[in-house]
């Protein structure tokens, strides 16, 4: 059976391969190819992050959803791997609560998602915690 040219490529963990790309279409685009019940959470993480951020600025850069609020300025990012969605908070470990899992960056902080509900109050109050904060640029 032959795939179709226009449906992206899962890397490993059913992460999307996704062009670079800025503004709402590449972000949608990755979600849209987000296997299985991770799509569901992408397109909440997508929307608590719209609600709590009104003109949060989007891109796709490293197979990857970017959101910040200066252009080229990042606070947030989510990749989907085997089991969970990780969610990475890059100045997360300003965040109160932290985030759970610590990373070998010494600023960022992850929550992972794994199939089921989680916790949309906390991770809105981090979205808007985490957005206040400078970004990182990348």
């Amino acid at each position: 059976m032959e795939k179709s040219p226009d449906k992206p490529k899962l890397l490993s963990g059913g992460n999307p391969q996704i062009p670079k790309g800025y503004g709402e279409a590449p972000v949608r685009a990755y979600i849209a190819a987000m296997p299985g019940w991770k799509q569901g959470i992408g397109r909440k993480l997508d929307e608590i992050i719209t609600r709590a951020v009104p003109g949060v600025k989007k891109a796709v850069k490293w197979n990857s959803p970017l959101y910040g609020v200066e252009e080229g300025h990042w606070f947030l990012s989510f990749h989907c791997m085997t089991k969970y969605i990780k969610v990475g908070f890059f100045r997360g470990t300003q965040l109160e609560p932290m985030p759970p899992v610590a990373s070998k960056q010494p600023d960022v902080r992850y929550l992972h998602i794994p199939e089921g509900p989680f916790d949309e109050k906390q991770f809105a109050d981090w979205v808007r915690q985490a957005s206040r904060l400078p970004g990182e640029k990348m």
